[in-house]
């Protein structure tokens, strides 16, 4: 509550949230907009070239579930500026993580088959197990199910719901105070709903280091090295810039780049 013009009473403080049209929304909606269309251009374009040499060659199951988290990642945006309540609280939670999960469960996948296939080479030349696209997709999505299941764990401890904070935008000016209304998910929460995805990347980064030699033929492996070590650059810029970041609005922008 705030003292009203004549300070002969209290009224409510008016409680805000983030915009539609605010800059901060505009401008992530409208990279989200670019990256789900030219992700789902690649998509199209796969499943109408899906039995042609060159999609078989690139591992398309694979390819199918790295661009659903790529897909994934653009439009969790949408939720994060959507209005707060039980139902967006609870699909940012389970969507938060679940994209990039998606994409380095794909990636971890594919680079533990490179590592094991060429390590097998030089034993013997009996191919390794578990290298058939069904086998990897099983890989895949046991590792994803972790993910479900740390966050179901998350709903069972602590259930999703609002809180409106009014630490936010505190100011001597009791004209205007505001609380912001938001899903109320702690820094604490959040660095572990996002954690596994991170010790996916980490652990698909020292099997890229590990198959940086392969022949040329297996070119895959070098595109996804440099794509993890650029990776690990930009999450160690980002956790320092998140936590440092008082404003909600703010945070979803800076989580919407690292994304």
């Amino acid at each position: 509550m705030r003292p009203d013009t004549n300070r002969t009473g209290c009224v409510p403080i008016s409680i805000i949230k983030l915009e539609w049209h605010s800059p901060w929304a505009v401008v992530p909606v409208f990279i989200s907009m670019l990256g789900i269309i030219a992700t789902s251009f690649v998509i199209v374009t796969f499943v109408r070239y899906n039995d042609t040499p060159i999609v078989r060659a690139s591992g398309r199951e694979m390819s199918y579930v790295l661009l659903t988290g790529i897909f994934l990642c653009y439009a969790i945006t949408f939720l994060m500026i959507a209005t707060p309540d039980v139902g967006v609280c609870s699909l940012r939670r389970i969507f938060l993580g679940l994209g990039m999960c998606f994409s380095y469960a794909a990636l971890l996948t594919k680079t533990n088959r490179i590592h094991r296939i060429f390590e097998q080479g030089k034993k013997s030349v009996t191919a390794p197990r578990f290298i058939s696209p069904a086998s990897q997709l099983v890989i895949t999505f046991s590792l994803i199910s972790i993910q479900l299941l740390g966050v179901f764990v998350w709903f069972a401890v602590d259930p999703p719901h609002t809180v409106v904070d009014y630490g936010e935008q505190r100011t001597q000016d009791p004209m205007a105070a505001r609380g912001v209304l938001k899903c109320d998910i702690s820094d604490l929460s959040l660095i572990c709903s996002l954690g596994y995805s991170i010790l996916l990347m980490v652990t698909c980064t020292v099997y890229a280091i590990k198959t940086r030699g392969v022949p040329e033929t297996f070119n895959e492996a070098k595109p996804i090295g440099f794509t993890m070590y650029t990776t690990c650059i930009i999450w160690l810029a980002f956790i320092p810039i998140f936590f440092g970041t008082s404003q909600s609005a703010e945070r979803v922008s800076i989580l919407h780049y690292i994304i």
